[in-house]
């Protein structure tokens, strides 16, 4: 491989790891305050729908990002009210919110554009621009330097922000009282409630903190990744990115590293249309499947070795 196809397959890794890395801290923050969430997936569908939907009507992509946000925070919001106010298993109301949006996305695309359960290809104003970095062109011939920087420029709004959200979410977990609040509800609810905090607040906030990830990495996915929205686009990232968090132990900094390797191996799987290892070809079926096999993968092996926060998918009952 030459270091203009490493380039690019590097280039592509940031690209593909973006809606992944938004939905990875998503279920992060909420699973950190004891919401588990399998509905990761259905709301990237919603909003990846509704984004490419407003930006093609408005012609205004952030529009678009917007409404993509406001589903998946109300989808995020349904969860919440199944779960935490009613009680319901959460890994039911996740999948339900799955096959909701699932269905309702189709239903709606052929109904409000007539072409299929997609949506019309985003040009101009309703798709996401790529953003090039300061003396991008400047540096293009320096040795090493160059092809660096290069990867690292002329990407979405939304790579660059995804990767923020990193050290934002260490801090807002590990450096604000809030954090502490939010991991402490995901340990021992009972003993923040004897504090006087709201267990039933914070378990909400995190909910909504993760509905708005979720709409920026479907708003993406539709306006930035891809010129539109087409069926079942989300195409497992949800599930994906729930194996990613499990991997990175529901830590942030770990989290960016186990998003970029599902991210390289879908890179490299659209680069290449077959490897030979050993001698043996690989077809493009099984490239193409490397990011599932590898998400089964670890889930057979670290599921039982990572150890989720302790009152993780238990409804919290406040005793009188």
């Amino acid at each position: 491989m030459d270091l203009a196809t490493l380039a690019q397959v590097l280039d592509s890794t940031l690209r593909l790891a973006t809606p992944l890395l938004f939905a990875c801290l998503a279920g992060l923050i909420s699973e950190r305050a004891g919401i588990f969430d399998i509905g990761l997936e259905g709301k990237i569908l919603a909003s990846a729908f509704l984004a490419a939907a407003i930006a093609f009507v408005s012609g205004n992509v952030w529009l678009g990002v917007l409404a993509g946000i406001a589903v998946s925070v109300c989808m995020s919001l349904i969860h919440g009210v199944a779960s935490i106010t009613f009680r319901g298993n959460q890994l039911i109301s996740g999948v339900a919110i799955n096959f909701l949006a699932a269905g309702l996305t189709v239903v709606i695309a052929q109904n409000w554009f007539q072409q299929g359960g997609r949506t019309p290809s985003l040009t101009g104003d309703a798709r996401m621009a790529q953003v090039d970095l300061p003396f991008a062109n400047a540096l293009a011939d320096v040795p090493l330097l160059g092809p660096i920087y290069g990867i690292l420029s002329g990407h979405a709004l939304l790579v660059y922000l995804a990767f923020l959200c990193v050290p934002a979410t260490w801090f807002l977990l590990f450096r604000t009282r809030f954090g502490l609040r939010l991991r402490a509800v995901g340990e021992n609810p009972a003993a923040v409630d004897t504090a006087g905090v709201s267990v039933i607040g914070l378990r909400f906030g995190a909910v909504a903190i993760c509905g708005v990830l979720c709409g920026l990495a479907g708003a993406y996915l539709s306006t930035g990744l891809s010129a539109g929205f087409v069926k079942d686009m989300s195409a497992g990232r949800g599930y994906i990115a729930l194996a990613a968090m499990i991997f990175a132990k529901w830590r942030p900094w770990h989290a960016m590293g186990a998003v970029l390797l599902f991210g390289l191996l879908e890179a490299v799987a659209n680069r290449f249309q077959s490897i030979e290892i050993l001698g043996l070809a690989l077809p493009i079926q099984v490239m193409q499947a490397l990011p599932y096999i590898l998400t089964v993968v670890i889930l057979a092996g670290f599921v039982g070795r990572a150890i989720p926060p302790r009152a993780g998918g238990s409804p919290y009952v406040k005793e009188h």
